[in-house]
C-alpha cells in the first residue's frame, strides 16, 4: 500500500476495482484540516475520466507499470504512433489517452511510454523541449518601456508560446513542457 503523496502523472492505481492512470494531480494543503491530492483519473478500461480526492491519511493500491523509451513518428485525427527503436514494434495511443501533451510533439522526438504489462496507458514527455521559431512579429520600439517584454511566437511543430521580444524568426527556444512557458534561447 501506498500513500497519495506519492502520486504523480502515469501512476497506475486499483481504485473501486478498476485500473486507473493519474492524467493530473495536484498537492493541497488547506488552512484548516489535513491535506489531500486531488487527481483526475482515466480509467483504464472504460476510458471514463473521474475526479478524486485522496487524503494524506489514506492508502492506496499502486499497479506496477514499466517506462519503454519510444520515438514519435506520427499522429492523425484519432491515433499518435510511436516506435520502439530497439525492435522496431509500433505502439499506437489515443490522443485522448496523451491529453494536453499532443501538442508538445513533434516528429522524431523520444518520449517515454509507461506500459502496463504490454497496454500503453500514457507519455512521460521530456521536461524540455527545443523547438525552431517559424515565425515571430517583429519587436517594436518602445515595447519594453510600455512593459510588453512579451510577444506570440509560432513554433516548427504549431505550438504557439509566449517569449521574449529579442526572440526571432529561426531562433531555437527550449520550452517547459509542464508549464508550456518559454525557457530560453539555445545559441548556435
Amino acid at each position: 500500500m501506498a500513500s497519495p503523496n506519492d502520486i504523480k502523472k502515469g501512476t497506475v492505481v486499483r481504485y473501486e476495482g478498476d485500473l486507473c492512470v493519474v492524467i493530473y494531480f495536484q498537492r493541497v494543503s488547506p488552512g484548516k484540516g489535513s491535506s489531500f491530492v486531488r487527481t483526475r483519473m482515466k480509467n483504464i478500461r472504460s476510458g471514463k475520466v473521474v475526479e478524486q480526492n485522496f487524503k494524506s491519511a489514506e492508502s492506496l493500491e499502486f499497479e506496477e507499470v514499466q517506462y519503454k523509451k519510444m520515438q514519435y513518428l506520427y499522429r492523425d485525427e484519432r491515433l499518435c504512433t510511436f516506435m520502439d527503436n530497439q525492435t522496431y514494434e509500433q505502439v499506437q495511443l489515443a490522443n485522448d489517452d496523451v491529453g494536453d501533451d499532443v501538442k508538445y510533439l513533434k516528429e522524431g522526438m523520444e518520449v517515454m511510454i509507461i506500459m502496463h504489462g504490454e497496454t500503453p496507458l500514457t507519455i512521460e514527455l521530456p521536461k524540455k523541449v527545443p523547438y525552431k521559431v517559424v515565425s515571430a512579429p517583429p519587436a517594436v520600439k518602445g515595447d519594453s518601456a510600455s512593459g510588453n517584454v512579451t510577444k506570440e511566437v509560432r513554433l516548427d511543430n504549431g505550438l504557439t508560446v509566449r517569449a521574449p521580444i529579442f526572440v526571432r524568426e529561426g531562433d531555437v527556444i527550449v520550452v517547459n513542457t509542464d508549464t508550456g512557458e518559454y525557457s530560453e534561447r539555445v545559441s548556435e
